[in-house]
This record gives structure tokens, C-alpha cells and sequence, in this order.
């Protein structure tokens, strides 16, 4: 973690690719210092949605996998920090995946889990850094499954929770750190349901918000405190039900929810900001470039 005397490369949160009308290629970033929108001229390789996004913090930002409106996506673009230029790692996953999770170790590797290719997936795969390489852990998910989100206690362990594996799941997968080995939470999630967003405060918890059961949108928030793997749920909502949506963390500060659907075709561009220690929620005047759902997001929080 960064010193008093150290100034981190960049602090800011990136939303990238989903679809609206069109899939998309379009990276927006949040700059944290004033949660202002700008975007990136670094575009993804090709249009994707329904990738997943993790992040080496201080170094770079990765998204994985996709759909591109006909066949799934097996590359994984990496965007480097501070200058956010893109580049695609010759690494790729072990098969062409889309509606899969990300989150990382930072500084360490990241992790993309679950998601569909001819079929539900339960393995995962990892990208260690900073060689950017790619290997299959021997621990799996517990079922195979698609629609599921991830976020991590860097360091610690990182969560893969909710999700489809032929019915909506209110479990959590747990990968401990540096061993890879996976538990399963005793802890479990308030609904039934897939396509959440999740992102964490480094060191005290994590959050899964919104999500859809084939019958109802919702608009909770689960926090899983890192020190008990714990469930509480928060006072604070979503501004609207929703999924389809992407969440990222300044870990210390705040966490972002942005994008998704919130009925039949209605895309969103809002972003709500959940604010730490108190979880409290407010929505940003700014907003990402256009109503998209579908879409990836990872941060550059500038700590490890």
C-alpha cells in the first residue's frame, strides 16, 4: 500500500463494452478526486458485452471474454495505467465465454470464473502478473454456472456469488489466497437471482447489488464483511431495480454501481455511489457516455 509520501499513478474507475441498441466498444472512467466522466480514446479490440473486468491496481485494468452480438469472446484486453492505452495479451481464456466473473489478487493475478460458452461453466481461470500469463485452477466452482459476479479481499480471498446453474443461486464461492483453494460460504445471498454488479472495499467488505429472479428486478445491496464472511443487507438501495449492471470500488472511499436494465429494454447510464464507512447511497451527476447494460467495470484505487 502506498505511503503519505507516494502519490498513486491514477485513481479512477473504468466502465467498459455492453450493448444498447448496438454492442459496444466504448470505455468510460471515473475519476474519483471529483466523480467526474471522461472517456477513454482506447476502445476494446472488437464490440462485446456481457465481459467481466479485474485489476492489477496501480498497473493496469483487464476485460475478458464477451459476447459480440453472434459468438462468444475469448480475449482478454488490457489497459494500462497511468496513460490508458489498450493491448490484447496474447494469453487468452480457455474457451470463448461470455456472462463470466472477474476480480484479482492485486499484484498478485486475477481471476475470471463461470460463465457460457456450448454450455454453464465452473472453472476459472488465471492471469498472474505482471507476465500476464494464463492457467486453469484445479479448484472449480461448486456447479457450473453463467450470470454470476465477483469481487475480491486483495490479498485475502475473492467471492464468486449468485449466479445460474439451471436455477438462480443465492451462494458464494470463496478462493483463498495464494492457494487457490475454494469453500463455500456459510453466509448466502438475499435473493435468488443472476446478473448482479459486485465491487469491494479492500480489507473490510464486499457488496452484490441489484439482479433479476426471471420474474422480479431488485434493487438490495448484500455486504459481506471480510473479517466473519458475514451477510447484512444495506438500508440503502439502487435507485431503480435493476440488472445487468457493473460495479467498481475506490477501496477506502466509495463503491460504483453503473448501467444495466431496469425493465424490458430500458438501458441505464446513471451511476450510484455507495459511500464508505457509512453505506450510505447518492447518484452521480455524471453519467456514463451512453444507457448501456451488459457492461464490465474494474478500478485503479491506487493502493494494493
Amino acid at each position: 500500500m502506498p505511503t503519505g509520501d507516494e502519490t498513486p499513478q491514477s485513481v479512477a474507475g473504468y466502465f467498459g463494452g455492453g450493448n444498447n441498441a448496438a454492442y459496444l466498444t466504448g470505455i468510460d472512467k471515473i475519476t474519483f478526486a471529483d466523480d467526474t466522466k471522461s472517456t477513454l480514446s482506447a476502445t476494446l479490440t472488437s464490440v462485446r458485452a456481457q465481459l467481466a473486468g479485474m485489476a492489477d491496481s496501480n498497473t493496469a485494468g483487464y476485460f475478458g471474454g464477451g459476447f459480440n452480438g453472434s459468438v462468444g469472446i475469448s480475449g482478454i484486453d488490457k489497459i494500462t495505467f497511468p496513460a490508458d492505452t489498450k493491448s490484447t495479451l496474447s494469453a487468452t481464456l480457455t474457451s470463448a465465454r461470455y456472462q463470466l466473473a472477474g476480480m484479482a489478487n492485486s499484484g498478485t493475478a486475477g481471476y475470471f470464473g463461470g460463465g457460457y460458452d456450448s454450455g454453464k461453466i465452473s472453472g476459472i481461470d488465471k492471469i498472474t502478473f505482471p507476465a500476464d500469463s494464463k492457467s486453469t485452477l484445479s479448484a472449480t466452482l461448486t456447479s457450473a454456472r453463467n450470470g454470476l459476479d465477483g469481487m475480491a479481499n486483495s490479498g485475502t480471498a475473492g467471492y464468486f456469488g449468485g449466479g445460474n446453474d439451471g436455477s438462480h443461486l443465492t451462494s458464494i464461492d470463496k478462493i483463498t489466497f495464494p492457494a487457490d483453494t475454494k469453500s463455500t460460504l456459510s453466509a448466502t445471498l438475499s435473493n435468488a437471482c443472476s446478473f448482479r454488479g459486485a465491487m469491494a472495499n479492500n480489507g473490510t467488505a464486499g457488496y452484490f447489488a441489484g439482479g433479476y429472479d426471471d420474474v422480479s428486478l431488485f434493487s438490495g445491496i448484500d455486504k459481506i464483511t471480510f473479517s466473519t464472511d458475514s451477510k447484512s443487507t444495506l438500508s440503502a438501495t439502487l435507485t431503480t431495480a435493476r440488472f445487468y449492471l457493473a460495479g467498481m470500488a475506490n477501496s477506502g472511499t466509495a463503491g460504483y454501481f453503473g448501467g444495466g436494465n431496469d425493465s424490458v429494454d430500458a438501458y441505464l447510464s446513471g451511476i450510484d455511489k455507495i459511500t464508505f464507512p457509512a453505506d450510505t447511497k447518492s447518484t452521480l451527476s455524471a453519467t456514463l457516455t451512453s444507457a448501456r447494460q451488459l457492461l464490465a467495470a474494474f478500478a485503479d484505487s491506487g493502493v494494493l
